[in-house]
């Protein structure tokens, strides 16, 4: 980035998400990773080697020593709030990875922090960033969406605290959240939800894994403000297997389909008219860099997904939590 200086980025939680993060900021040329932080110093380290970063086992020792311009926080959805918040309270730009938080009240104490400093903010809800969302938005015009199926089934990286619904909401949340959101985004505001879960065991644990309470399929079935019905599958399967990630909407005289990670092609007919886009730039690489011009331009507005929407999206994955625990159709909380 000629005539200007790089933004000095500081990452939070080195496992396979922060790995992810310290890869793409590495392949940008108008901001470098000087700090990395973990509770476990081997992790950080290897993830600080690439670009010489400084190393921290304690977030509060990276913030207090005040050398940042932008901070990654990508630590399990329990431990969100405490960096999320001081960063922000400071005026520190911050891209907290997706969800929100694990609890409405940390996502409450997150959405006040970044109001109250106009601190930039993005959660990393990525499927925003699919450029051919624009595409089905503008096909779709003024039609309510009546119905939209997702599917999210495949394999996940290995993360301990992924088989804790307690540390970061297992598939529901962790995983399901991204379709919640991508739903809420094409279709409007979730106001019930109902949810049902197998008790047949998909996915191969790692050796040594511990505490295990994660359900590995799930079946949600959101209703929506306008009248209209989601339903939406995620299955966390053994690797080995073929993925499947995609979303269908249905309108009066229109059908698409998106198919999402790792082709984001949009297919479908409007009309009588055919619809037909396929993504220009990966999402999650597109989310980095709208987060990164919102820090520089400091206009909280141009992220693409900000705290209080991720909030939102939290509110619809917490009713579906309850509506496993009950069997009742559970009202989100507004």
């Amino acid at each position: 980035m000629s005539g200007e200086a790089l933004l000095r980025a500081g990452i939070i939680g080195a496992g396979w998400i922060g790995r992810r993060h310290a890869e793409t900021l590495a392949r940008r040329d108008d901001v470098e990773v000087t700090a990395v932080c973990d509770v476990d110093r081997g992790r950080a380290v290897r993830v600080a080697e690439a670009s010489h970063a400084r190393v921290f086992t304690d977030w509060r020792e990276m913030l207090d020593a005040g050398t940042l311009d932008a901070l990654w926080v990508c630590t399990p959805p329990r431990s969100h709030a405490g960096p999320a918040i001081a960063a922000l309270e400071s005026g520190l730009p911050v891209y907290l990875e997706k969800p929100i938080a694990r609890s409405p009240g940390d996502a409450a104490r997150i959405v006040s922090a970044a109001g109250r400093g106009r601190a930039v903010c993005a959660v990393g809800y990525q499927w925003r960033a699919v450029d051919v969302l624009g595409d089905l938005r503008d096909a779709l015009g003024r039609r309510t969406v009546g119905c939209l199926i997702g599917q999210s089934v495949g394999g996940t990286e290995s993360r301990p605290w992924f088989l804790s619904k307690a540390e970061g909401g297992g598939n529901l949340l962790e995983r399901g959240s991204h379709h919640i959101d991508l739903a809420r985004a094409l279709a409007g505001e979730v106001v019930a939800v109902q949810a049902a879960e197998s008790s047949v065991r998909l996915a191969p644990r790692p050796p040594g894994a511990g505490a295990d309470d994660v359900t590995d399929a799930v079946t949600m079935l959101l209703h929506f403000e306008s009248g209209g019905l989601g339903t939406i599958v995620v299955a966390w399967t053994s690797g080995s297997l073929p993925a499947s990630y995609w979303v269908q909407v249905i309108a009066a005289d229109a059908a698409f389909r998106l198919d999402l990670d790792p082709g984001f092609r949009l297919s479908g007919v409007a009309g009588g008219s055919p619809v037909a886009a396929t993504a220009r730039g990966k999402p999650f690489e597109g989310s980095v860099g709208r987060f990164l011009a919102a820090a520089k331009a400091g206009d909280p507005s141009l992220v693409f997904c900000a705290p209080a929407d991720a909030a939102r999206t939290l509110a619809v994955a917490v009713a579906a939590e309850e509506a496993l625990r009950s069997g009742m159709t559970v009202p989100v909380a507004p």
